[in-house]
């Protein structure tokens, strides 16, 4: 019998099951859409290739478990004709995650999909010293949790008032839960060291009296597993995506250049030290 390579087949999302031949096959959802075509393909794999079922994981993906050894290869193109392909694991980039934002969510700042189709795109599968998630949620209420990621981005709203159309109703000064807004002598007052750029106040708003920006914060070196850490904001808002990629391009960059083999982007960061991420960051962010 041929020796199994194991290693191959992990980057190609299988991975080894404790049962003997068996492997879970990891999918590959960007930003947890999938189509109803892909869902359909994936019910008939479970079905005749698996054990009649799916895992939901913890990122939005789609494991198919008790794949046998020697049917991968019909399950890959089957799988295919449905619009599927395999996701990653081991020391590379993941399949990026994110909220449904502003293209669905009333709450949401950026397109968070379409973020992270661009992000995917860009980075997905890259060898690296070790494996690297991305995250994007929409806003403040950080339904993904953009800081338990190597790199998360989080959809930040730039507001400026528009006095002329302001009918001073307070409905803003209400809304704003950082307490941020104030009305002094029929004045608006923005508490800038407040702000979280949430929108809650041009959301809020009856009569459009705000510009909004569609901005980005990005934090690095988050980790949730046996170590958990919250990733840091080096940077300010992030104001176009231009911007983004080159500050991404520039993390990404640090990781592969600076990393031992089996080190998270954290522990890079804390071995390498902090200012001299920021030093290539800002240098990204400036252009």
């Amino acid at each position: 019998m041929a020796k199994v390579d194991y290693a191959t087949l992990k980057k190609g999302g299988f991975m080894r099951q404790k049962q003997k031949n068996n492997f879970s096959l990891r999918l590959a959802c960007v930003g947890g859409a999938l189509t109803a075509e892909n869902l359909k393909k994936i019910a008939e794999v479970a079905e005749k290739y698996g054990d009649g079922y799916v895992h939901l994981t913890s990122r939005q993906g789609v494991e198919i478990p008790f794949i046998k050894l020697d049917d991968i290869d019909d399950v890959t193109a089957d799988l295919a004709k449905g619009g599927c392909r395999p996701g990653v694991c081991g020391p590379r980039v993941r399949t990026v995650t994110a909220c449904q934002g502003n293209a669905v969510c009333p709450s949401g700042n950026i397109n968070s999909y379409d973020i992270a189709v661009k992000l995917n795109e860009r980075y997905f599968g890259r060898e690296l010293p070790h494996k690297f998630k991305f995250g994007v949620t929409g806003c403040q209420n950080n339904c993904l949790k953009a800081e338990e990621n190597d790199v998360g981005i989080k959809g930040a709203a730039q507001i400026s008032w528009k006095e002329d159309t302001c009918i001073h109703c307070g409905v803003c000064e209400k809304a704003c839960r950082e307490e941020a807004i104030s009305f002094q002598d029929d004045k608006l007052i923005i508490d800038n060291e407040k702000c979280n750029y949430c929108g809650r106040c041009a959301k809020s708003c009856p009569v459009d009296a705000w510009d909004v920006n569609e901005t980005f914060l990005v934090s690095f070196g988050g980790t949730f597993g046996n170590h958990i850490s919250k990733g840091r904001e080096f940077l300010p808002l992030i104001t176009s995506e231009e911007q983004l990629f080159r500050v991404t391009d520039a993390a990404i960059q640090f990781f592969a250049d600076h990393a031992n083999a089996g080190e998270r982007f954290k522990f890079t960061i804390d071995r390498v030290g902090e200012e001299k991420l920021y030093e290539v960051l800002k240098g990204a962010y400036d252009g």
